[in-house]
């Protein structure tokens, strides 16, 4: 998979990207990473990328040719480098995105190529968003200062799914919100914890009774803490009778 960032802040992106399961992957060119710098593609001599926005307000917004010039040498660059290189798909990360979902993160994962164009100050000119963005995401219901820490997050959730990236590939399988809900508690040794020992259950070799119980508390977990959850599970078909008759013995 190729990842290409559009960020006036490379260092920050491809360092960060080095480390752990990312770092690894790109390692053994299970996806590789080009990052790309407005200020390179600015048409003045002070390499300006913002400017006061019309109307008036407070802070600056990111001016539209900058971006765009990144956009457009993106294919040429790759299609350098391989002659049938696809499209990538341009995802804006911003607070008024859709929700980032798990779901919209498998989806991802299974493009050839995705361009993350990260955003600074109060935006970036809404012109541009309308003819070069194909979706906007956004990692919660919170500010920062930039699209670079949003887009790492992205970028780690989408290549921990490629084939081959995890030593265990159904480690990800039973992560949070793959099917829906919300993962369980999980404990190795020692079996005594400060008073506290693990569940018997555990203990006890019978994969039919753990993973019943690991189902439970996946339900538990999520009831308590998401029961939003609970609600779009159910609307999907995704919850057993068991599931219901557990779910009824909790309140």
């Amino acid at each position: 998979m190729d990842v290409e960032v559009v960020t006036l802040f490379p260092e920050m992106v491809e360092h960060a990207a080095r480390f752990g399961v990312t770092g690894r992957a790109i390692e053994r060119g299970i996806w590789r990473l080009r990052c790309w710098n407005p200020r390179d593609h600015a048409s003045d001599a002070y390499r300006r990328v913002d400017d006061r926005p019309f109307g008036g307000g407070p802070g600056m917004v990111m001016l539209p040719e900058p971006l765009a010039a990144c956009l457009a040498a993106m294919p040429d660059a790759r299609r350098a480098e391989r002659p049938d290189a696809p499209r990538a798909r341009v995802t804006h990360l911003s607070p008024r995105g859709e929700p980032l979902t798990q779901r919209r993160v498998a989806e991802l994962a299974a493009l050839p190529a995705i361009a993350l164009l990260c955003g600074r100050y109060e935006g970036s000119d809404q012109r541009l968003l309308d003819a070069e963005v194909d979706e906007e995401v956004s990692v919660g219901d919170f500010v920062v200062s930039g699209g670079e820490l949003p887009a790492l997050a992205l970028v780690d959730a989408v290549v921990r799914l490629l084939p081959g990236v995890m030593t265990d590939e159904a480690s990800a399988q039973h992560d949070s919100f793959c099917d829906g809900l919300l993962e369980g508690p999980h404990y190795t040794r020692p079996e005594v914890f400060a008073g506290e020992p693990v569940p018997a259950v555990l203990l006890s070799g019978h994969h039919a009774r753990i993973a019943r119980w690991r189902r439970e508390q996946s339900l538990r977990a999520t009831a308590a803490r998401r029961p939003e959850l609970i609600d779009q599970a159910r609307r999907d078909g995704r919850l057993s009778a068991d599931d219901e008759a557990f779910l009824r013995g909790l309140s």
